[in-house]
């Protein structure tokens, strides 16, 4: 049989990644800041395609193409239509912003020839699909259903801030966009802005900080209302117009016109290092539940649009859980799918299906499995030589297990004595969630845990939530859900029998009474408005995990462990040994597990 090979490349925006497609079953993917360790990378991910290469098997020689994830001269026929229509604003981030697109960015497919070319010497095709519809396959394509409606909301891609589409066969059609400057993305990432966290890597901070906000509050309701009479017309198909007067992303260094927003709001813009005030939080409930909205508004109408039973789901936006929570919710659809990798790097993926399925023609086959994404488990993977080569550098003492069967006991009752356990097996997961594979766990029956994990282990925002590992067969138990969530992409309300009392007036509660108050018998993973976050582990998608877990539920009764991301605040997830030693060294960690390894903290300390 042929061996058809498809390299997908993200880059020079954010989060870079590179994806290898082998007679359409997607063999590796990963971002380049798990190599280089800087987030959200956005340099040419050299590394991620050495690695994705050499997982496949492939030479650089033997690819049939390359697809770049997006159109550079229509983003720079974008910025140039922006400016001009803004003229005279915006001279300072013009004159900023031009020279770079000159210098490099207009010449992008010049440079990508010149950083392959490191990589061989065959003269390869290198295809440019549009941002979006790289969204959309990357969505579609790895999908379980034959035919769907696929929505995308981001930032903004070439011109696309939205698209609805519709997917069916190998093609897809799309019927309906959102062109910039009206974004939903921007929108969102301008109040993550004002609420001083950093555009592209705080919403998620901003969607954490919502629930703290007071439902019943008069500033609550006076902020949805001037947001709704002033920043945005939101239509009833779910295509908004943002009043420009109140943004400077389009032609400014800044996401918002500060001035104006103070006047409108009656609050500055938060300090990054200040302390949160119940304004803040109160400003990022209103804006959570009005993209709540849009993204209600969008689906129903891609549901008019295509008459599909099935929704997917890529871009930025659609990480955001607690909208998809709440539109699972809603049963728009009979189900959803949503890419675990919805952002820019998971349009690399997207990029390699389409060299694929539209400019290859092949023909689109389901898998028997529940989709083709394998687990997101499509990273690096490192033997037992490689954790040796981590005991000999760092003198570290540890304790092998023959049977992973033991070790599941053994690290089951450490988690179960209150200690927090870095967990490393098998290949690393794509896109942002870390699944079991390079996690951090917990008990998710201690109250101290979440304080415990969020200060002392990865060094954050007190009030951030963690998400929880639920075995797949018995989320019903706990949660109000009745579909598999593999890949921590919905928020979803505990059910009542795992819920205490709130005390009267528990919303105008301050922030740390609130988070500290025992809410359920699972408390360290239900945030305090009684969601989380929710990842259904499975037994066939992940054996050592779901082993872990179901032996915490034998020594326990209970199901669920609590899950965040093996890393630092403001790290990439670990990649390798060395970074998972060295993480787990950094912090107040008590064990790390790394295939049938265990170390212990107490033991290692006088050698580190």
């Amino acid at each position: 049989m042929k061996v058809t090979a498809i390299l997908g490349i993200s880059a020079y925006y954010h989060d870079s990644a590179a994806t290898i497609i082998v007679n359409g079953e997607i063999i590796a993917a990963a971002q380049e800041e798990r190599f280089t360790r800087k987030k959200h990378d956005s340099s040419f991910p050299v590394n991620a395609i050495k690695y994705v290469l050499n997982e496949a098997g492939i030479d650089y020689n033997d690819l049939e193409a390359v697809v770049f994830y997006d159109k550079p001269y229509i983003k720079f026929e974008r910025l140039l239509e922006t400016y001009h229509a803004f003229v005279p604003k915006g001279l300072v981030s013009f004159l900023s912003a031009v020279p770079v697109w000159i210098k490099e960015k207009l010449f992008m497919k010049k440079m990508l020839k010149e950083e392959l070319h490191k990589l061989g010497d065959k003269k390869i095709p290198i295809l440019f699909p549009e941002h979006h519809l790289s969204h959309g396959a990357s969505a579609f394509y790895p999908s379980p259903f034959k035919d769907a409606a696929v929505l995308t909301i981001d930032g903004v891609g070439e011109w696309a801030t939205t698209t609805i589409g519709y997917g069916h066969g190998n093609k897809i059609k799309i019927l309906k966009e959102l062109c910039f400057p009206h974004s939903v993305g921007l929108l969102y990432s301008a109040f993550t802005y004002y609420t001083g966290f950093r555009v592209n890597s705080g919403e998620s901070k901003l969607m954490g900080l919502a629930p703290y906000g007071n439902p019943n509050a008069e500033q609550t309701k006076v902020f949805k209302e001037k947001i709704l009479q002033e920043l945005v017309d939101i239509r009833e198909d779910g295509s908004i117009l943002l009043n420009m007067k109140y943004f400077n992303f389009a032609t400014g260094l800044k996401m918002t016109n500060n001035k104006k927003w103070t006047e409108l709001f009656g609050i500055p813009p938060r300090n990054e290092e200040s302390e949160i005030s119940q304004d803040y939080m109160n400003m990022a409930l209103a804006i959570q539940e009005i993209t709540e909205d849009i993204v209600l508004k969008l689906a129903k109408t891609a549901k008019e649009l295509t008459g599909s039973d099935y929704l997917v789901m890529a871009g930025g936006v659609a990480l955001n859980s607690v909208a998809n929570g709440k539109l699972l919710k809603a049963k728009i659809f009979k189900d959803i799918w949503i890419q675990p990798a919805a952002g820019d790097a998971g349009g690399a993926l997207g990029a390699a299906y389409l060299g694929w399925y539209l400019w290859k023609g092949e023909q689109r086959k389901l898998t028997n499995d529940f989709d083709a994404m394998k687990g997101a488990y499509l990273g690096t993977e490192f033997n037992e030589k490689e954790v040796l080569k981590v005991v000999k550098k760092y003198n570290a003492e540890h304790i092998y297990f023959e049977d992973f069967n033991e070790l599941t006991k053994n690290v089951a009752e450490k988690i179960a004595n209150g200690n927090v356990v870095g967990w490393f097996q098998g290949r690393m997961e794509y896109g942002p969630r870390a699944l079991g594979n390079r996690s951090i766990l917990g008990d998710a029956r201690n109250p101290e845990m979440q304080k415990k994990m969020n200060l002392k282990i990865k060094y954050r925002e007190s009030f951030r939530p963690f998400a929880s590992s639920v075995l797949e067969e018995d989320m019903q138990e706990y949660f109000e859900i009745d579909t598999p969530s593999p890949y921590m992409l919905n928020v979803i309300p505990v059910k009542k029998e795992h819920l205490k009392s709130s005390p009267k007036g528990y919303d105008e509660m301050p922030i740390y009474d609130r988070l500290y108050h025992l809410r359920s018998d699972i408390p360290a993973i239900i945030h305090v408005n009684y969601s989380t976050n929710i990842q259904s582990v499975s037994k066939k998608t992940n054996p050592k995990y779901w082993s872990l877990i179901n032996e915490f539920k034998k020594q326990t009764g209970c199901s669920i462990v609590i899950n965040t991301s093996f890393n630092l605040g403001g790290e990439p997830i670990v990649c390798t040994p060395d970074d998972a030693f060295r993480c787990f060294m950094q912090t107040e960690m008590d064990y790390l597990v790394i295939g049938n390894y265990v170390f212990d903290k107490n033991n290692n300390k006088k050698n580190y």
